[in-house]
């Protein structure tokens, strides 16, 4: 083994640390927050992390044995399961992700209505939904004898049948209807879905810019020190909407894209994928398991709440108290600050 695949190693061992620590923070709020488990997102956020844990516990240190045998970590019905695992796992992620963009829609475009359009019952019919497309794309390889180990990936994953044309052409329809029906229909719905939102956060941003400008031309006796911080509370604002959108998609794009790309290359006879950018790409494919709780949940108001809540239970709340009544004085002057805007 030489010192690139080490590395690559490494790589994988860090990103499943991160991703199972990380995922196990956003279960932990789950199980400790009443409010998270009352809103509908909170059970896509689950389902993601789920997966997520599954992949950090058992695809990606197959992946890691992989690299250091160069060749199938042990028999063929360990090679079986584990495409198939690998499979739902990745199909059910990217579902979950357009689920929560479909989520996102909902409540932004149709506030006064989310509540009735989005119950646990769609929810779960989306997510049962996800369940069995994911089920049905993981078990044709291992049903039509396609999965095997790939020296191209470090892995058990869906490989070209052979030289055969008949079963050529069949492996290509399969993989092209595989991505087409996960990563380009998720792209879609993420595209489509939060462009929307943005459109929607845009003009009531704008609606509120023209208030607060009216309300300061009125307050005239008002500091311009003020003045000037409300005004650059809404220009942030407004950029906090658009940079919350590019890290939906492009976090997406940039973990899942380069992977499904060389996955379609290698269609083409005349194309060698490289073993070492092969893996590098199923690197790629993994981090976005340690991204999605800092994208979807952890960085949110609730889980932030929950986590602290957690933090006071396990340190002891008197261990709190006294820092969390001066940061409560600090927040006080903030928000007294904030609401002159």
């Amino acid at each position: 083994m030489n010192l690139c695949e080490t590395l690559l190693e490494l790589l994988i061992v860090a990103i499943a640390v991160a991703s199972l620590l990380s995922n196990v923070l956003v279960l932990l709020c789950f199980a400790s927050s009443a409010e998270i488990r009352a809103q509908v997102p909170g059970v896509f956020v689950l389902n993601l992390s789920m997966c997520n844990i599954l992949a950090a516990t058992v695809t990606m240190p197959s992946t890691v044995l992989g690299v250091a045998r160069g060749g199938k970590p042990f028999g063929d019905f360990f090679c079986w399961t584990m495409s198939a695992v690998d499979t739902f796992l990745t199909t059910n992620a990217m579902l979950s992700m357009a689920a929560l963009g479909i989520d996102r829609w909902v409540a932004v475009v149709f506030p006064l209505t989310y509540s009735s359009k989005m119950r646990y019952k769609k929810a779960f019919a989306m997510l049962a939904y996800a369940w069995l497309h994911s089920l049905a794309f993981s078990l044709i390889p291992v049903l039509l004898s396609w999965a095997d180990y790939s020296p191209t990936y470090a892995s058990c994953t869906p490989v070209h049948p052979g030289h055969a044309h008949t079963a050529h052409v069949a492996f290509t329809v399969f993989t092209a209807v595989l991505h087409s029906a996960s990563f380009v229909l998720t792209l879609v719905v993420l595209c489509l879905a939060y462009l929307k939102v943005l459109q929607v956060a845009r003009f009531h941003c704008k609606r509120i810019d023209v208030v607060t400008v009216q309300t300061l031309l009125l307050l005239v006796d008002i500091h311009p020190s003020v003045k000037q911080r409300c005004l650059l509370e809404q220009k942030k604002r407004r950029q906090r909407a658009t940079k919350k959108i590019c890290v939906f998609i492009g976090s997406f794009v940039l973990c899942f894209g380069p992977y499904v790309i060389t996955r379609l290359a290698e269609l083409v006879p005349s194309v060698r994928i490289n073993r070492h950018w092969g893996i590098a790409s199923k690197c790629l494919l993994y981090s976005k398991a340690a991204m999605d709780p800092f994208v979807y949940s952890l960085l949110r108001q609730q889980y932030r709440k929950a986590l602290i809540g957690l933090t006071n239970r396990i340190l002891g709340h008197d261990f709190y108290s006294s820092s969390g009544h001066s940061s409560s004085s600090d927040t006080d002057n903030d928000s007294n600050q904030q609401r002159v805007c």
